[in-house]
């Protein structure tokens, strides 16, 4: 079996790149990314394309399955670049798909994509995979590209039914490999690595009613593999227990909460961001607190997933490598990227206007 991958240098990415490379059943790997790697896994072939841009034909011929992860998340600041990388780029792979003939193809969805939350919907309701995917209600371009782009395989699939389309939506992901670049994407190279030791951090805000899902990358990347070998399809949430509040990431922080209202802390986002303090923009904030509680039981009834990690075990996996500056062994997971370079070229743009 010939799989190809976009974006398999990333998070995600490159756990399913070496996921695959381990399986018998796949013969061979073509690796897309807009940086070619250093690292080198076994049965893997990497091609350098941007897929908004780029000739894709050639990277999916003769392939048996299409791993689509490739995504842009910065700079919010300029949705126009990350609608042209996301929505186009999607678009322009579903094209090079049909044209090939590929018959599988394994898309990352996301929570984000899910509508927000019933207003009197319990704290602990779950959702399954037939709630409806508009996208959440505040700014945040992230969930309406992912939401857009789930348009775009609805209109795929009835165009090529031969074709076995799948739809990943997890939670959030976190592995210690990711941490430098998560931080680069969220938080910014402001955030020091040890502020985020036990004990370091005495209170944190809890606006109320902020639950979050989470999951470790290698269980993820598990499940992309059993998507391309099983003859599943459809979309399948994947998340791991428990459910995590600020209380318990305040529990793992060595810290305490303090209650505070929700339209303060966005308020205090939004000047950070307005002030390029962080990088990650209110929207995401809006998105957080209004994504529904996944039910994960499809996932495992008919793909046979179940994760290895615990929620907590993902956050703790995150808060280490942020403590350390792990990094990974490609360039979007490169320590490097948030070191001193990224400091000054982060400091240069603060205060700047949006």
């Amino acid at each position: 079996m010939r799989v190809v991958v976009t974006g398999g240098t990333g998070n995600v990415g490159s756990r399913v790149v070496e996921r695959l490379s381990r399986d018998d059943a796949v013969t061979s790997i073509v690796g897309i990314a807009r940086r070619r790697p250093g690292w080198q896994p076994p049965k893997t072939t990497w091609l350098e394309r941007d897929l908004a841009t780029d000739d894709l034909t050639d990277a999916v011929a003769d392939a048996d399955a299409v791993v689509h992860l490739a995504w842009l998340f910065q700079p919010t600041r300029n949705p126009e670049i990350t609608w042209r990388a996301n929505a186009v780029g999607s678009a322009r792979l579903l094209r090079a798909m049909a044209d090939a003939g590929v018959p599988v193809l394994v898309h990352a969805s996301s929570i984000g994509v899910y509508s927000p939350r019933s207003s009197d919907a319990r704290s602990d309701e779950r959702v399954d995979e037939s709630w409806p995917t508009h996208g959440g209600a505040g700014t945040a371009s992230y969930s309406r590209e992912k939401a857009y782009v789930e348009r775009l395989l609805d209109t795929f699939e009835l165009r090529h039914p031969d074709c076995r389309v799948v739809r990943m939506r997890p939670a959030f992901i976190f592995q210690e490999a990711a941490a430098s670049q998560q931080r680069r994407l969220f938080a910014g190279p402001l955030l020091p690595g040890a502020l985020v030791r036990r004990g370091m951090v005495p209170v944190l805000p809890d606006p109320g009613g902020l639950t979050l899902q989470a999951v470790h990358t290698d269980d993820v990347a598990e499940a992309y593999r059993l998507a391309v070998l099983a003859p599943v399809s459809g979309a399948f949430n994947l998340a791991a227990e428990p459910v995590l509040d600020m209380p318990r990431i305040a529990e793992c922080l060595g810290a305490r909460v303090v209650r505070v209202p929700p339209g303060a802390v966005r308020v205090g986002l939004a000047a950070a961001w307005a002030a390029h303090l962080v990088p990650a923009s209110p929207g995401l904030f809006d998105l957080a607190r209004q994504a529904p509680l996944m039910d994960t039981t499809r996932a495992t009834r008919e793909l046979g997933w179940t994760p290895s990690y615990s929620s907590v075990d993902a956050l703790s996996a995150l808060l280490a490598g942020l403590r350390s500056g792990s990094g990974g062994p490609t360039p979007p997971l490169d320590a490097q990227s948030s070191g001193p370079a990224r400091w000054r070229e982060f400091a240069s743009g603060i205060g700047r206007k949006p």
